[in-house]
């Protein structure tokens, strides 16, 4: 049984090294046969590990799950909730855009009135909501706005901007769109030659509140 116990750790870490070359490579419609064939075992092994194809994102993305809540966590302290909620938010985005699949896990989840506590999305929300509330409490941003609107705005911009040939910087433009709005008294978002210079912690107008 000891024995067994061993070649099933060795599979699972073999299995996932692998996939976490071909999700890179590819995405989130990574195959998992070619990731079978690569590691050495059966595609039946592969689906033992991981039934689903959610089940083995998340396993590809856990570094990044974790540091995220940490940073939420992290942020939590900070003196501006306005700010540590858009600094979270933007790191997201960021984690998004520069992890192939990564979004396409997030946009996997739609809100259900059961979600899995030991989800993705779930442990995302557990961390970020917190710092959504206080920023809301604070009225730096509008009651009516949700976690998941928050996630479908990270998400919806990483899977727009994947293929751009300079996917950061347009994503960041886009997030500071959505952050500062579309009115030219809003900031300087949509003008050229201004990619780089929005910082999330600056102060704004409560006008410029999202």
């Amino acid at each position: 049984m000891t024995g067994q116990r061993s070649d099933a750790r060795r599979n699972y870490q073999r299995i996932l090294a692998v996939a976490e070359a071909e999700v890179a490579a590819h995405g989130a419609e990574a195959s998992q046969e070619q990731i079978a064939r690569i590691a050495g075992v059966g595609s039946a092994t592969v689906r033992r590990h991981f039934p689903t194809r959610r089940a083995l994102l998340e396993a590809v993305f856990q570094e990044r799950i974790e540091a995220l809540c940490e940073d939420a966590h992290r942020l939590s302290t900070t003196a501006d909730g306005r700010t540590a909620l858009l600094e979270w938010l933007h790191a997201l985005v960021r984690y998004a855009v520069s992890a192939r699949g990564f979004a396409s896990l997030l946009s996997y989840e739609p809100p259900t009135e059961e979600p899995s506590p030991n989800s993705c999305g779930s442990r995302i929300e557990a961390a970020g909501n917190p710092l959504l509330q206080r920023a809301v409490r604070d009225k730096a941003v509008a009651p009516h706005v949700t976690f998941h609107d928050l996630l479908t705005l990270a998400t919806g911009i990483a899977l727009a901007t994947e293929h751009h040939k300079d996917p950061t910087t347009q994503a960041d433009r886009l997030f500071r769109l959505a952050v500062e709005g579309l009115s030219p008294e809003h900031g300087t978002a949509g003008r050229p030659g201004n990619s780089n210079s929005w910082a999330l912690g600056t102060e704004r107008a409560p006008s410029e509140r999202i």
